[in-house]
């Protein structure tokens, strides 16, 4: 089990990672999402030893490491740049940990073939890694971490310079891989789909907090706050200040939504609603939905779907459609908002009420 006990960095004056408490349990798959700078390679240096923190504790199995260096902690680190001794044959840079361990020649045989075969790297065992591709050089960088057998494995942003197809397949080997092993896994990404695929739990960050951690499909269906909901938003999250009246959701004194019934407790007076991108549509009206005028700002059509830009009672929105959907700048719609997946908060950004599923 691995513990961080307020744990806090600081550059000067400023805080790059606020006071943490966050606890991750052997076995387990943890995610770090959130956007650039927000404080995920930070956190992970914390952890593995790399960086000692200002104040606050980091334990392992209830034994305070704070002070202990990396070389002396169970440990596999791999950064989105891939590193790797030059001078070693991929062989040799997968070997390197085991060796070091002091692992006898047919125990490192088996395990550098057996990674070398998950990352597909068994034709380029013999080569050095300036005669690899990028990609093959990230894989060779994994591959190293997969035999280190740690106790502690992060990796950082790793799939960003795979190919589409190998990522997806990583992402659901490497998972299983080290929940086998025991090992504590970590993975910080940018994409909340990535954090989706992954599954395990997720640890929301901006600006240097963890704004929620939990099992990864209730940080994203519940999110404890407008923060946490905005960083699990990949096109950004649609939000509008409206004013519950009755049964109603106003705006200047205007109706723009009825209430759906899964926010019953929002209580009367100003509330921010907000829905996911693939939550609204041109194209499909369930009975749920209501119907809102919209003029189109512009389409974008990225191969099976298409991200449509709006504006829309003074809001400006963004729509997740699937198939091309090419509509003029300007043109006037009819937008259809499913009801169901609304949530809402209060104007400090704390959650009132959570959308019915995903």
């Amino acid at each position: 089990m691995l513990e961080l006990r307020n744990v806090a960095k600081m550059a000067g004056s400023e805080y790059h990672i606020h006071p943490t408490n966050l606890v991750l349990q052997a076995g387990t798959l943890n995610v770090l999402l959130g956007p650039t700078l927000s404080g995920k390679t930070s956190l992970m240096r914390l952890m593995a030893g790399l960086d000692k923190p200002t104040s606050g504790t980091v334990h392992f199995d209830g034994v305070d490491v704070t002070g202990l260096p990396v070389q002396k902690r169970s440990v596999a680190m791999v950064y989105q740049q891939f590193i790797n001794y030059p001078a070693m044959s991929v062989y040799e840079n997968i070997a390197s940990p085991m060796r070091i361990a002091g692992k006898d020649a047919a125990t490192i045989d088996r395990e550098v073939r057996k990674a070398a075969e998950l990352m597909k790297l068994t034709p380029y065992l013999d080569r050095l890694p300036l005669n690899l591709s990028g990609g093959q050089q990230q894989r060779t960088a994994i591959a190293r971490a997969i035999v280190k057998d740690a106790r502690l494995v992060l990796l950082d942003e790793p799939l960003a310079n795979l190919d589409y197809k190998l990522r997806e397949e990583l992402r659901e080997e490497l998972p299983r891989l080290f929940a086998a092993s025991g090992s504590i896994f970590v993975y910080a990404t940018t994409e909340p789909s990535e954090a989706l695929l992954l599954g395990g739990n997720t640890a929301s960050l901006s600006e240097g907090r963890i704004s929620q951690f939990g099992p990864t499909i209730d940080v994203y269906r519940n999110p404890a706050d407008l923060v946490t909901a905005r960083t699990f938003a990949d096109p950004p999250l649609n939000t509008i200040d409206l004013v519950r009246s009755g049964n109603t959701l106003q705006r200047n004194g205007e109706t723009i939504l009825q209430l759906p019934d899964h926010l019953a407790r929002v209580p009367e007076g100003p509330c921010v609603i907000a829905f996911q991108p693939h939550h609204l549509s041109v194209a499909r009206r369930h009975e749920t939905s209501s119907a809102l005028k919209a003029r189109v700002i512009i389409s974008e059509i990225a191969g099976s779907e298409s991200f449509i830009h709006v504006e829309a009672i003074g809001s400006r929105w963004v729509m997740l459609e699937h198939g091309i959907h090419d509509i003029d700048p300007d043109t006037m719609v009819d937008l259809f908002v499913d009801t169901r997946h609304l949530m809402a908060f209060d104007t400090a950004g704390q959650s009132i009420a959570h959308a019915v599923n995903g």
